[in-house]
């Protein structure tokens, strides 16, 4: 397991919004989960196939979490690294290419230092590149501060053997089709961590004002902090148990709800101070995932310490779930079946499309199979206007996407 920093780039949106957050997370363990586990080793991945372009050895990485997706996704990390650098060559640029580079920028966060995955260096140009597994969070480049910590740090390293007047900072996130530069000038990263540098200091030392927000999703002190329930807590009053009903019937037209209603007419509507308008509604999205996540936290915490630290809740108790039958040893099934005559045991499976591609190789894929290959649209979702993905136009989409029952 790898030394981390308190001040770490991975959570400097966290520490520069809320800085007391670096202190109060030492109180709580750095538990890895499966989704970490798979993004340490798909990173290994990554690492391998850039040094194998480079001609650097290094032993192909085995995991439990190899599959078609890690296997893509890593190639579409590798594959951009590759053509940056080839596209750098191509104007007659001296690359120096880092892979897997610890980052030092103490200079500006006490102690502060992480490691890029990718940094590449050219007479007058940095750039680094981070590769991104999850596909819950879109991650932006623009102004990331993860990035310009490291940009920072690779500046402050090796400036003074290139020159560095551009910085670009590149988020490749092949799960979202997220693939996300920010460039800027050596001075504009400078001035700007010179701004960071008081906030810096106060969180290295626990002190600032807690300040919950969107960086509070991977904050381990997240189930126990006071001033986020605080403000859960007061939005839930503010928006839910204090709404005006008199203003609400100021502002709406009661049409007549006393006609019939036939199947040939259309059905009356009216509106009641009981009910929010949809402007009300529209004024209170923004904090609906905050509490609810909120929530969420807060019964995984509990639930946690319930059944892997036996605490007692009050008016609460563990119970045991609902589980499937399965097999203990899978090939003693299949020999007890094949002794009785029962052989036709396995299902057979066309190979994947990846599969595909890497046999025949991308252009006579594209030959002999592209006619029959088709991307289907994603699963659609409401987010934020900041979203940075574009609004889909959901004329005439809404009938393929779902089924109207009512028949």
């Amino acid at each position: 397991m790898g030394v981390h920093a308190l001040l770490s780039a991975s959570s400097s949106k966290r520490w520069l919004n809320c800085p007391p957050s670096a202190r109060l997370e030492e109180n709580f363990p750095n538990e890895s989960s499966s989704y970490a586990e798979e993004g340490t080793w798909a990173h290994e991945l990554c690492e391998y196939k850039v040094k194998k372009y480079l001609h650097r050895r290094m032993k192909r990485p085995q995991s439990e979490y190899l599959t078609e997706e890690i296997e893509n996704i890593t190639d579409i990390y590798a594959e951009f690294v590759i053509s940056t650098i080839e596209e750098l060559k191509a104007q007659g640029l001296s690359v120096l290419a880092l892979v897997e580079e610890k980052l030092d920028y103490s200079h500006i966060a006490p102690s502060g230092f992480g490691t890029g995955d990718m940094v590449i260096l050219a007479p007058g140009l940095l750039h680094v590149c981070d590769f991104k597994t999850g596909s819950g969070v879109f991650v932006d480049a623009d102004h990331n501060t993860q990035m310009m910590l490291y940009a920072l740090g690779a500046l402050h390293a090796y400036d003074y053997l290139f020159d560095i007047q551009t910085v670009s900072m590149t988020i490749i996130q092949p799960r979202l089709e997220n693939i996300s530069t920010f460039t800027c000038t050596k001075q504009e990263l400078l001035d700007w961590a010179e701004s960071i540098r008081p906030v810096a200091k106060m969180a290295f030392e626990g002190k600032g004002e807690q300040k919950p927000g969107d960086w509070c999703r991977f904050c381990r002190a997240k189930a126990m902090c006071r001033a986020r329930a605080e403000e859960a807590l007061a939005l839930a009053r503010e928006e839910f148990l204090d709404l005006d009903h008199g203003a609400l019937a100021d502002e709406v037209e009661l049409t007549d709800a006393t006609a019939p209603y036939s199947p040939d007419t259309e059905a009356p509507t009216f509106k009641s101070p009981a009910l929010v308008s949809q402007q009300e509604i529209e004024a209170i999205l923004p904090t609906l995932n905050r509490i609810s996540e909120w929530i969420t936290v807060v019964f995984a915490y509990v639930s946690s310490e319930a059944i892997n630290h036996g605490v007692v809740w009050s008016g609460y108790k563990v119970v045991e779930g609902r589980s499937k039958r399965q097999f203990t040893d899978t090939k003693a099934v299949v020999d007890a079946a094949a002794k009785e005559g029962f052989t036709d045991v396995y299902k057979q499976e066309l190979i994947s499309l990846t599969e595909f591609e890497k046999m025949m190789g991308k252009k006579r894929f594209a030959q002999i199979l592209g006619e029959f290959v088709v991307k289907p649209p994603g699963k659609l979702a409401l987010v934020p206007e900041t979203d940075p993905r574009p609004a889909v136009d959901l004329n005439g989409t809404a009938e393929d996407e779902f089924e109207v029952l009512d028949q």
